[in-house]
């Protein structure tokens, strides 16, 4: 079966398995998968509270292990018995259908760790063809809470299976820029789980916003705005929405990445004429100059053990990325590929860089081994910008354009799976994976 004979035989799976996303703003274009992904039946959960629940949790787990890339959840008429407990599997009926995997699950009405009513999923996971359980796990969520409990379990899984483990669980930032009925562009920075699921407005602004960034324990965004009159570097609370900013000099102030410990700043400025690099200590203010060149230095990022700075510079003629190691001061090349190569991102383990690359005139998103040198192109569409990395560096999420419209979209490190976040509205952009939450 071809690729794309494969995602066509998804199709009404995938429709299915999200249409508890029909609220939510973003909502999922699987382009690309892998071709032989593990074939896995997750049962529907059996409920044995009142009334039927909000949300369809089995359904999450489906879309969340498809969009992966490394899964075919087997559609639910295909199934043969719908066991909910491990006495009711019978593994030759599964095998009979090619199932690899089983997933099978009871939710009941339980108290919360706050107290208050909520929901228990117990679930488990098997091997058919080795007749074993692999899993054999419970989560306890609020009631507002299901989509909560879905990911967890599509981690569990993914975990459980690949061995990597999963980011269903993790949040994304993104900047829509809409126009009112007067015709005015409006920007807005929203939060949304990773499948585009339960937007929230973070903050609304008739002033463009731009680069948010995470910090690294989840808890706080920097981005910035231009409602001051010119760009600004904003921090932001999320329990609170409390908003502090951070910078205010003449010129340019972007760019904002936290360092690993999260209690500093890389960002870039032009306050004495020329963009340059700087770190900024939050709590003191106290700021650190990191280049000085006569070439134009932006986009910081940090390296994993926060010892260096990694940023794009012309210094060689054309935009390449660098990397200066703090305590020595050495500053040294890392791309060299493509005329063109620009806001790079490090994968979690510190082996491959991201970047925006430019090849015959053409803007796509490539990986590039730290190690080997080699660089592989990893989208086929224009204008690719942004990118951003998963936690567990198995996917990353970028910016691009689809029929004339700003969308967000991502990308497997092997470039084997691909698929689309498409908005109900006006155009996306600037993506930011968060880190783990626990």
């Amino acid at each position: 079966m071809t690729i794309h004979q494969h995602i066509k035989s998804l199709a009404v799976l995938l429709l299915l398995s999200l249409s508890a996303l029909v609220k939510a703003e973003l909502t999922i274009e699987i382009t690309q998968g892998v071709d032989n992904p593990a074939k896995i039946a997750i049962v529907p959960f059996s409920w044995s509270g009142s009334g039927p629940l909000p949300e369809n949790v089995a359904g999450i787990v489906a879309a969340d292990l498809l969009r992966s890339g490394q899964f075919e959840p087997i559609p639910e008429e295909d199934m043969l018995s719908f066991p909910q407990d491990e006495s009711e599997v019978l593994f030759r009926d599964w095998a009979r259908l090619g199932t690899e995997f089983l997933l099978i699950g009871s939710i009941k009405p339980s108290l919360s760790a706050m107290g208050t009513n909520g929901y228990r999923l117990d679930f488990q996971l098997f091997d058919v063809l080795g007749q074993r359980r692999m899993l054999n796990k419970n989560v306890v969520v609020t009631s507002k809470g299901l989509r909560d409990m879905a990911h967890f379990a599509s981690d569990e899984v993914y975990q459980a299976v690949t061995g990597i483990r999963g980011a269903f669980s993790t949040k994304m930032i993104y900047v829509e820029a809409n126009r009112n009925s007067q015709g005015k562009l409006i920007y807005r920075l929203n939060r949304a789980d990773v499948d585009g699921a339960r937007p929230s407005l973070l903050l609304e602004s008739d002033d463009p916003l731009l680069s948010p960034a995470w910090s690294p324990d989840g808890k706080q965004v920097a981005y910035v705005s231009f409602e001051t009159g010119r760009p600004a570097i904003f921090r932001q609370e999320l329990a609170t929405s409390k908003r502090e900013q951070l910078t205010n000099f003449k010129g340019l102030n972007g760019a904002p990445a936290w360092s690993p410990d999260g209690k500093k700043l890389a960002i870039t400025l032009s306050k004495d004429g020329n963009p340059e690099i700087y770190i900024l200590e939050i709590a003191s203010r106290r700021l650190t100059r990191v280049t000085n060149h006569f070439a134009i230095d932006t986009e910081p990022s940090w390296t994993a053990d926060g010892k260096g700075v990694i940023f794009t510079s012309n210094r060689g003629g054309k935009p390449q990325i660098y990397q200066k190691t703090l305590a020595s001061g050495r500053v040294e090349r890392l791309t060299f590929l493509g005329d063109y190569n620009a806001r790079a991102r490090l994968s979690p383990d510190g082996k491959t860089l991201v970047v925006v690359n430019r090849q015959n005139g053409v803007f796509h998103i490539a990986a590039q081994d730290l190690e080997t040198g080699d660089l592989r192109i990893l989208t086929e569409t224009r204008l690719d910008e942004s990118p951003t990395i998963a936690p567990n560096g198995a996917m990353l999420m970028y910016a691009t354009r689809h029929r004339g419209k700003g969308i967000l979209a991502a990308v497997s490190l092997d470039a084997g799976v691909k698929f689309r976040l498409p908005s109900q509205r006006g155009d996306v952009r600037e993506p930011a994976w968060s880190p783990y939450f626990n």
